[in-house]
């Protein structure tokens, strides 16, 4: 049973009204650091994208792998997706290529 002013005096029980005041503290405390824990650098770009022709391609493979050289059996860089042209198609396939391994 509560004691003088409404307090409890068994150590181990909390009453109601103090359990709640605390759950309020800590979730106000808590939302007030959720915007700055989300919030992120912008991010810089330090050179911008360059698209390959395939020539482009074809030099650059030879000397990665002198070996093997140019491979291209599906005709993949002279494949003009979105009517965008051939920079923009070699991009997108080495952006996915990239991206997915």
């Amino acid at each position: 049973e509560p004691g003088p002013g409404g307090r409890c005096d068994h150590p181990t029980l909390i009453s109601t009204v103090a359990l709640s005041k605390m759950l309020s503290l800590a979730s106000a405390s808590t939302l007030s650091l959720a915007p700055a824990a989300l919030m992120r650098a912008p991010a810089v770009r330090t050179a911008a994208p360059v698209m390959e022709s395939k020539a482009e391609l074809e030099s650059l493979a030879g000397k990665l792998n002198p070996v093997i050289g140019y491979w291209d059996p599906l005709n993949l860089a002279d494949y003009d997706q979105w009517s965008q042209g051939q920079e923009a198609a070699i991009g997108f396939l080495r952006h996915a290529e990239i991206k997915h391994g």
